[in-house]
């Protein structure tokens, strides 16, 4: 099939439609015809190749001939794009920062040092942490009646533990979500000024708070995260300042709105399939490969966007250097090429390879703990609300990338 980067491919137009609340309610019949159509779509209104088959995700997630940053080889000018605007700075240096948006050399050192604070060790012991606040959660939840599920369990169970993992004083922790929701904003396609706006000062307010944290930690350490990001040290390499805060503020945005939508989606997913709730609530011991199913079957985050560095094919259609490509994570996670039956939830579903979490360098370092999260509250109310059913049916925020619900109303 022929792509035109002067404009959309042909037929398509319609098909893909991010801004739409329709599209974003249920992307997937139009990931079908894009993978139908082939492997790579030139979008005209993002100025991106859609790459919507899972073969082609995962090796391009592992290929560094692509980056989540262009400015370890080059200028803005020589990669063709235009730098951003000055006001918008504090944003760009928060996130230009954080793992998640660097490459080698920069990103194995922070990473390597990052994994010596944020060890399995770390994650595991703060397992009984984690049931323990899911428990009180969901029981104040049953003691009301239900409510919204969002609001009520979904959201609080991430900040506490993500608050308690950084060492956060439970006064402080209501600032959290609304800085992270903030900042989270700029990553969906085109946004505008006033969301740029919300995060630049989302961005200087949650620096500053974290600067002052930073410092109380260096003159008194505890056994908190930002302790140890204080502490780890290789060969006399320590983090800066600036990365500590990039890295704690990364482990908010990414663990906790990916775990909120996780969670919410997830339900809403088990509400409209009533034969594999009532399979869930006889056999809790489906837990474990139900999360990693509802991970895959409506994946929170439904794009990550890389820059091509060097010039690479897809399936016929050459890329060049300069260009950004959206890799379809939601369309990936869906292709009968990899996945038997892709459009069915299958509980019990043991070959899963969803790439949900990402693949290669970036692959999510939270990954451990969100699957404790989710496998601790999912648990909690199948347990305590065996009967708990939906009130009413929920809406999509307008957002496409991160992608979640407004509320998930439930009586128990």
């Amino acid at each position: 099939m022929l792509h035109f980067p002067g404009g959309q491919t042909p037929g398509l137009t319609g098909v893909f439609d991010p801004w739409s609340r329709s599209f974003v309610a249920d992307p997937y019949p139009a990931y079908a015809r894009l993978r139908e159509a082939g492997r790579a779509h030139w979008f005209e209104p993002s100025r991106q190749w859609l790459i919507p088959h899972y073969a082609d995700v995962s090796a391009l997630l592992r290929d560094r001939r692509l980056g989540r940053t262009y400015l370890h080889r080059f200028t803005h000018e020589e990669f063709g794009r235009t730098p951003p605007p000055e006001e918008h700075e504090p944003f760009h240096t928060l996130n230009g920062h954080g793992l998640l948006d660097l490459e080698a050399p920069d990103h194995t050192r922070i990473r390597r040092l990052v994994s010596k604070a944020f060890t399995p060790r770390t994650v595991e012991r703060l397992a009984p942490t984690v049931r323990r606040i899911a428990d009180e959660l969901v029981e104040s939840f049953v003691a009301e009646g239900g409510g919204d599920l969002l609001a009520a369990v979904a959201e609080p169970l991430p900040v506490a533990v993500i608050a308690e993992m950084l060492g956060i004083p439970e006064s402080d922790r209501p600032l959290l979500r609304p800085w992270s929701a903030d900042i989270c904003g700029m990553f969906e396609l085109n946004p505008g000024e006033e969301t740029a706006r919300r995060a630049v000062r989302a961005s200087i307010e949650f620096s500053s708070y974290l600067r002052e944290l930073i410092a109380e930690r260096r003159e008194a350490p505890g056994e908190d995260l930002v302790s140890a990001l204080i502490a780890a040290n290789e060969g006399g390499e320590r983090l800066s300042e600036q990365e500590m805060i990039s890295t704690c503020v990364l482990l908010l945005n990414a663990g906790h709105e990916a775990t909120v939508n996780s969670t919410v989606n997830g339900w809403w997913t088990l509400f409209r399939h009533p034969e594999r709730l009532a399979d869930l609530r006889a056999d809790h011991g489906l837990l474990s490969t139900a999360v990693e199913e509802l991970l895959r079957f409506d994946t929170p985050l439904q794009m990550f966007e890389r820059w091509v560095l060097d010039d690479i094919e897809v399936g016929g259609t050459v890329i060049p250097r300069g260009s950004e490509v959206a890799l379809l994570f939601g369309s990936a996670n869906r292709d009968p090429a990899r996945f038997t039956d892709p459009d069915t939830l299958d509980l019990s579903r043991t070959d899963n390879p969803h790439i949900t979490f990402g693949a290669g360098i970036h692959y999510c370092l939270g990954a451990p703990l969100a699957r404790i999260e989710l496998a601790a509250s999912f648990g909690a109310l199948l347990r305590r609300a065996p009967g708990m059913r939906l009130v009413r049916e929920p809406c999509w925020k307008p957002g496409y990338v991160i992608r979640g619900l407004e509320d998930l109303l439930v009586e128990v």
